[in-house]
């Protein structure tokens, strides 16, 4: 990792430079964590008040700077506009969400010992980990991360925070947004640079990891932190995400909650649904309007007008990969998925039917969609649950007993009736099964990892009943 490389971002959509900077050495990793663990001691002293004075601060200043925070986002990811605007809105929202989930799940309690003749108090407080470090993805690159650096402030640990190498102009415009909240020096580092960069820091001196990305680096760092248990880890590894469709009367409106469901963000949620899953022989007039609605989705630059439904996927890697991947499955092909741009990565909502096909069990992080014709609800269920992955599923159709079977046998975290895989709540906890966590869901449980609870027994002087067999003095 020389002190000479450097990072740049372009605007995928176009190529053009958007930032660039230093690529920070392994021993400016190092670095970055030992001003974190001075600046923590601070911080975690601190009154529960003065660090949710900043935290609020926070939110003014992104609520201030949202059109520029937004515009950024829409550069550096080339998602719509619209959509770069929500996620700086949910950015906002999850300080009060984040301030609620700490009181409730991490508060402080006192209670008289009522074992105690003394009258000793049963106290139950929370302390911070100390220095946690943050791996941010690059589809939602200010919401995901900021969703376990707030609970992690708010409960007095100190950050160090690597964006992803493909959204570091997002990564410091935020970290900037705290220093003008008036966070101390110190209690958000901010580290850039690529897989080794991240590689230093999950073994750097920090007290725990907080990551959202792929399966692959998930499972690295479990492996890594295996061998340091009193470490905190908690992983969201995306899925290979089921929607089924069963006896549904409003074909228009299941069609339109299949393409949110497959190719909003242009199928770069880790909620977005990978496989329909139909009764064979009941299916034709719903993938009829599918692809038809596939046909009409406006496809653009983030700023166009009118505003595009999906823009590009992040990179012509990502581009190249998916359209490797997708030509290499086989089945029945029903919309290809093609570039629309030569040299740019605008890819086509691709469709296609692969009953019967042994499909390589990955999440394919594009607007990719899979057909799986079933012959009943069990065998749906049962394809819906063929994956290592569990992180969301949905039911379009059927009554309220359907649903209650499907959600019994399902195998997924977030699931859903009649609305689409995606777009999860921030006030609910967020999280899966298998290769899509390790059961340390964030949203509304963030605060659950981001502080280790303290039992106490307490009394004003000591007392304690003589122990029976100590003999008469």
């Amino acid at each position: 990792m020389p002190t000479s490389d450097r990072l740049e971002s372009r605007r995928p959509y176009d190529g053009s430079l958007l930032w660039q900077g230093a690529v920070a050495t392994e021993a400016e990793v190092a670095a970055a964590v030992a001003r974190a663990r001075m600046a923590q001691r601070g911080w975690g002293a601190a009154s529960l008040d003065d660090r949710l004075q900043v935290v609020r601060a926070f939110r003014a200043v992104v609520e201030a700077e949202a059109e520029a925070f937004a515009r950024l986002i829409a550069e550096e990811t080339g998602k719509p506009f619209w959509e770069a605007k929500t996620e700086v809105g949910s950015v906002a929202a999850k300080v009060e969400i984040s301030i609620q989930a700490h009181a409730e799940r991490t508060g402080s309690r006192e209670a008289v010992f009522k074992s105690d003749p003394k009258g000793a108090t049963q106290a139950l407080r929370h302390k911070p980990h100390g220095v946690l470090a943050v791996l941010g993805p690059y589809n939602f690159p200010a919401h995901l991360p900021n969703g376990h650096i707030v609970p992690a402030l708010i409960a007095g640990n100190a950050i160090v925070f690597k964006p992803s190498e493909q959204t570091p102009a997002v990564g410091a415009f935020m970290a900037g947004l705290w220093a003008k909240a008036g966070l101390p020096d110190g209690v958000l580092e901010v580290v850039q640079g690529f897989a080794a960069t991240g590689r230093a820091l999950a073994g750097a001196d920090v007290d725990g990891l907080l990551f959202t990305g792929s399966a692959p680096t998930g499972a690295a760092l479990a492996r890594q932190y295996a061998e340091t248990p009193g470490r905190i880890l908690a992983l969201e590894m995306g899925g290979n995400n089921p929607l089924l469709v069963w006896d549904a009367a409003d074909v228009e409106a299941v069609a339109l909650i299949v393409a949110q469901s497959a190719f909003l963000s242009a199928g770069q949620r880790c909620t977005c649904a990978r496989r329909l899953i139909v009764e064979d022989g009941q299916h034709a007039a719903l993938l009829d309007a599918v692809v038809a609605l596939a046909d009409r989705l406006r496809i653009d630059e983030p700023f166009a007008e009118p505003q595009p439904f999906m823009g590009c996927v992040i990179s012509d890697r990502a581009a190249d990969g998916l359209l490797t991947a997708s030509q290499a499955i086989g089945g029945k092909t029903i919309r290809p998925l093609l570039r629309l741009r030569e040299g740019l990565p605008f890819l086509t909502p691709g469709i296609v039917d692969v009953t019967g096909v042994d499909v390589p069990d990955t999440e394919l992080f594009g607007p990719f969609l899979q057909i799986v014709r079933v012959k009943d609800f069990d065998a749906a269920i049962a394809a819906a649950n063929d994956t290592r992955f569990g992180l969301s599923a949905a039911l379009l159709g059927g009554d309220r007993a359907l649903y209650e079977r499907f959600w019994a046998g399902s195998r997924a975290g977030v699931v859903n009736w009649n609305r689409p895989t995606n777009g999860a709540a921030s006030n609910a906890p967020f999280g899966g099964i298998g290769l899509s966590g390790n059961h340390r869901p964030s949203a509304y449980y963030a605060a659950d990892y981001c502080a280790w609870p303290v039992a106490s027994v307490e009394a004003e002087a000591p007392f304690i009943a003589t122990p029976v067999g100590i003999a008469d003095a």
